[in-house]
């Protein structure tokens, strides 16, 4: 593997990166259909999280391929790649010349090969157990007898504990000399070559010193370490899967590809929605919590939206098909969770350097006191006592089950480096519309400014936001409309056409005063939204439009400051409308008529302060704030480009999540804190120990299956943080700590 790195320009890969990789498209399928070839994968042989990033790497960097997603959670791979540069059966032969396998996914295959992975660890587990009470049953005798067993009597004990290991290595053992092997072929150390070190080297020494009649034999301490350290290996699948169950609901459902957009869709009570629509006859209610985390059901009736994955209730709905297949919301949020499972917090990635360089110190340790010893049973204890496994498992397990968890709740973690960042959040910027409110404006209110009628001021605003995407646009309903022509939007101002010849203006005041306009003759200190219209001669009219907003609001401001975190609004509209939103909310720290790099500035102040900058945002012009804050949240409802920027998806554009997001993230670090802690210890303790032949191989082995088993109950423990009123949060700090990177850095 290291040929393989080092050929591949991959050598520094772990002190170089700085940055994620690019991110996929949220809404669009993995490549174009008919363009490139894609597939999913099935991973087999992944061991840690070292042989995701390789396979990642050898992958991506291979001829013809267009696009890798790695999930080690879930052992899938995605792949895009051009057919006219590289096969399918190219790529898998790189994959199997560094020691790994692929088959192509699907749920039924997934979950069968799951059980029969479940199935052979627990033939291997048997075996191995079997062996060691039948081996420990001949070494009974030589330990009690005090010198008392005769020579021939302790020759047959010998022969007959040799003999009944030969079944634990042969039948039971093999994953870690296959291991051991692939990792040797690729010049790479990894966790399984110690473990088929101490097992083949400890086992050939009782044999030679079962030949010889000289010497000490451990067949009892081989046979009982083989089955302690498939017990590990068994607990660590069996809590993995179990953490990354709830995310095996999601990507183990797929939208129907087969139907066509347009088309007609009946759908039966109890029967899942096969791709996205809306409905056209019927009225029942669905069940969404797949993909939105709300447990109750939601009413659906004429003209609502319907979501792949969801499930209906009560009665037949008729549905038009909207989106099928890989365009579908289920999809693009499978899509993104499989993104969040392959990246990793930085801390992990230090864990990972950690446990190869341990295990390079542990082989050198090893060697020098057998020979300071002149006991090769030393280098076997070293070798088990100190098999990094501990710390392996100290991050994955943890992290899949808060995805999962939060997932549940309605937050989709799409970079699980976002954690650390969510764990030390101290700031938190909230957009106004269509985040703090629902973005529906309605509009309450038309003041004429000039002689048109207010039909003719409706016909002319309808005519230039049609061809607009703001929320404001929807304000105006549908009606007869003009054809305008040269029409041009200015983000944050308005649009600009000629209609009738005359040069016509829709958005804020100013904007329509560059015309040529004395001010609006109208009150300026409304808290309502405000658009104008005007041509080149007149004032036309002002229009008044209110947002409501979200009922979960002041719930969420009131539990962010509970938890000590310091609320801020930034808001494009008006100071006047902003500053309303904030007093009916009571967020002190408010500014208003911001541009996106406005905002971009509000939150590069404070992380220069020192601040930890969470932001919470839904629109296209939110997508440069949310790639700078140091964590970000888009609503699910907003748009496609300020989900891919952000590293937290509401998609069912529920506020409390933001609150579960930031108390699950701090518990989560917490945990994994505690397994590197303690894993870091107990290593070092038992490399101590097992160096200085305070113990043997059979104490090393029950010390190394303990180490694992406490991390595993550790990471088992609830994500949920204690009851408290106020959970203080992390004071402001000028620089940051090695654990984490402000995307500002």
């Amino acid at each position: 593997m290291a040929c393989t790195i080092v050929a591949g320009g991959f050598a520094a890969y772990y002190e170089t990166r700085t940055a994620l990789a690019e991110p996929p498209r949220l809404s669009a399928p993995l490549e174009p259909a008919g363009e490139t070839g894609e597939a999913s994968l099935i991973l087999q042989g992944v061991r840690c999280a070292a042989c995701l990033w390789l396979i990642e790497q050898v992958l991506s960097r291979a001829s013809g391929i267009v696009r890798v997603e790695v999930n080690y959670a879930t052992r899938r791979a995605r792949l895009a790649w051009d057919p006219a540069k590289t096969s399918l059966a190219t790529l898998l032969g790189g994959l199997r010349a560094v020691g790994y396998d692929a088959l192509p996914y699907d749920p039924q295959r997934a979950e069968a090969l799951y059980r029969s992975e479940r199935r052979a660890a627990l033939w291997r587990l048997f075996i191995a157990g079997f062996g060691a009470m039948q081996v420990m049953m001949y070494a009974f005798p030589a330990y009690v007898s005090q010198g008392e067993l005769t020579a021939e009597a302790d020759s047959l004990m010998r022969w007959a504990s040799l003999i009944l290991t030969a079944p634990v290595l042969l039948f039971a053992c093999p994953p870690f000399f296959r291991g051991a092997l692939a990792e040797l072929r690729a010049r790479r150390i990894g966790l399984d070559t110690p473990i088929a070190l101490g097992l083949s080297g400890g086992y050939v020494a009782s044999a030679w010193a079962t030949i010889t009649g000289a010497g000490a034999v451990y067949f009892d301490s081989i046979s009982m370490l083989a089955f302690l350290l498939l017990a590990a290996r068994y607990a660590q699948m069996v809590a993995t899967r179990r953490a990354s169950a709830e995310l095996d609901r999601l990507l183990g459902w797929t939208p129907s590809a087969t139907l066509s957009v347009g088309s007609s869709v009946v759908v039966a009570p109890g029967e899942r929605v096969p791709a996205d629509g809306v409905v056209e006859a019927g009225a029942s209610s669905a069940d969404e919590s797949l993909l939105t985390g709300e447990s109750r059901p939601v009413p659906k009736g004429l003209g609502d939206a319907l979501l792949a994955g969801s499930v209906n209730y009560e009665q037949p709905l008729t549905m038009r098909v909207t989106r099928t297949g890989a365009d579908t919301q289920a999809a693009a949020i499978a899509r993104l969770a499989e993104r969040a499972g392959a990246d990793r917090p930085p801390l992990v990635a230090a864990a990972d350097r950690i446990a190869r360089h341990l295990t390079t110190l542990v082989l050198v340790i090893a060697a020098a006191s057998a020979l300071y010893w002149g006991d090769v049973w030393v280098a076997v204890a070293v070798l088990i006592a100190t098999c990094p496994c501990a710390l392996g498992l100290a991050a994955p397990v943890v992290l899949a089950r808060a995805s999962g968890r939060l997932l549940a709740r309605g937050a989709l973690v799409t970079r699980s480096s976002a954690y650390e960042a969510l764990a030390h959040v101290t700031d938190v910027v909230l957009d106004k519309t269509g985040t703090l409110t629902t973005g529906q404006l309605a509009l309450v209110r038309t003041m004429l400014l000039g002689g048109r009628s207010e039909r003719d001021a409706w016909m002319l605003a309808r005519s230039l936001e049609a061809a607009s995407r703001h929320p404001i646009s929807r304000a105006f309903g549908e009606g007869a409309r003009l054809d305008p022509e040269a029409l041009e939007h200015f983000a944050g101002l308005g649009i600009d056409a000629t209609i009738g010849g005359r040069r016509v203006r829709i958005g804020t005041e100013q904007f329509c005063r560059d015309l040529g306009l004395r001010p609006a003759p109208i009150h300026p200190q409304l808290d309502a939204c405000r658009v104008f219209l005007a041509d080149e001669r007149e004032w036309i009219a002002a229009f008044e439009l209110r947002d409501a907003v979200r009922p979960a609001a002041a719930g969420l401001v009131k539990a962010l400051r509970a938890r000590g975190l310091t609320v801020h609004l930034a808001s494009g509209d008006r100071l006047e409308a902003g500053s309303a939103i904030a007093r009916q909310l009571w967020i002190e720290r408010y500014a208003g008529a911001m541009t996106p790099q406005d905002k971009c500035e509000y939150v590069a102040r404070l992380q220069r302060e020192g601040c930890v900058v969470a932001m919470v945002g839904d629109g296209l012009n939110d997508t440069p704030v949310l790639a700078r804050a140091d964590v970000s949240f888009a609503m699910g409802a907003g748009a496609d480009a300020a989900q891919l920027a952000a590293d937290v998806v509401l998609p069912g554009n529920r506020l409390e999540a933001i609150v579960d997001s930031l108390d699950c993230a701090r518990r989560a670090m917490s945990l994994v804190r505690q397994n590197f802690a303690w894993a870091l210890v107990y290593n070092a303790g038992a490399l101590g120990l097992a160096a200085g032949w305070l113990i043997g191989p059979w104490e090393a082995a029950l010390g190394m299956a303990a180490s694992s088993l406490v991390v595993l109950l550790n990471a088992s423990r609830s994500l949920v943080p204690p009851a408290m009123t106020v959970i203080a949060a992390p004071q402001p700090r000028a620089a940051r700590g090695p654990g984490w990177r402000s995307r500002a850095a």
